[in-house]
């Protein structure tokens, strides 16, 4: 296993180097040879990145514990008194980063596993992954900047909007149908594609330096937001702050970008979210029907 994966870092390197991306045949070939030695991207990643990920959902349950899971939440923030916007946007930002890396780094392992090993032939290869990692990072923060301004503007609409200030849940029941809905787009089958194939991805965007590094992390990011933002939204309608949420989402998104049938998910997923969404706008009570803890 080592062998070939050193074999692919090089392929990676020299494709790079050429500026000459391979043929789909030819990536699809070599993402194959990866997949039927081991299904288990997670035994060639850093452990660095295993201990961030260890660390942010130890992290979110100590908060959880300590009864202090407002911190995690967008309502929370948004409705504290004497809070300058600006010290809103900006904790919520912190806690998304705990977020990021609790629940969207475990389906990135394969790829970040792959970019670390093809990067070891760089002359510095710790900065080429830190500026991967921080791009992608960033891709995220971004959406949760435009999430969160977006959500307290719809907040502002429904407090004028009095019919639907007094029926809350059908914004919550509208955004679970929409992430349902989204589940069935072409955008989300092509970014799927993207996050699923992670040595085609390689193959086809790997260049050396920090500057090619912080590109492909942008790249990453962006096929990964277009992948899972409308699953991340539904975090806005259930609660940022619920841990067992989160854990399902995490669930979700591992299996659909990295088991080998985890394509087959985003159906049931898509029809279930359609389901719950469409009971929670008739009944309000079906919001909270699972333990979710808000």
């Amino acid at each position: 296993m080592l062998t070939e994966f050193w074999n692919i870092g090089a392929v990676c390197r020299g494709a790079g180097d050429a500026g000459v991306a391979p043929t789909d045949a030819e990536a699809w070939k070599v993402d194959r040879m990866l997949a039927a030695q081991s299904r288990s991207a997670g035994s060639l990643t850093d452990p660095l990145v295993w201990a961030v990920i260890l660390g942010s959902w130890t992290l979110a349950l100590i908060i959880q514990a300590m009864g202090h899971d407002g911190a995690l939440s967008h309502d929370v923030l948004l409705d504290s008194e004497g809070l300058p916007p600006l010290s809103t946007l900006l904790l919520f930002l912190v806690a998304w980063q705990v977020m990021t890396a609790a629940m969207m780094l475990p389906s990135s392992l394969p790829l970040v596993g792959l970019f670390a090993r093809a990067s070891r032939g760089q002359p510095r290869p710790g900065l080429a992954v830190a500026a991967f990692l921080a791009a992608y990072f960033s891709v995220w923060t971004g959406f949760a900047a435009v999430a969160l301004l977006g959500d307290a503007g719809l907040h502002s609409v429904v407090e004028r909007w009095h019919w639907v200030h007094e029926r809350p849940w059908l914004v919550s029941g509208a955004v679970l149908v929409l992430a349902g809905a989204f589940q069935f787009s072409p955008l989300k089958e092509r970014c799927l594609d993207a996050c699923r194939t992670p040595v085609n991805f390689l193959l086809r965007y790997y260049q050396r330096g920090a500057r090619a590094a912080w590109e492909l992390g942008l790249r990453h990011g962006l096929f990964c937001l277009g992948c899972c933002w409308a699953l991340m939204l539904t975090m806005f309608a259930v609660g940022v702050g619920s841990l067992v949420w989160m854990a399902g989402l995490t669930g979700v998104m591992v299996i659909e970008k990295t088991a080998r049938h985890g394509r087959r998910i985003a159906p049931v997923v898509g029809i279930a979210l359609l389901v719950w969404g469409a009971l929670v706008m008739l009944q309000p009570g079906w919001l909270h029907a699972l333990p979710l803890g808000h």
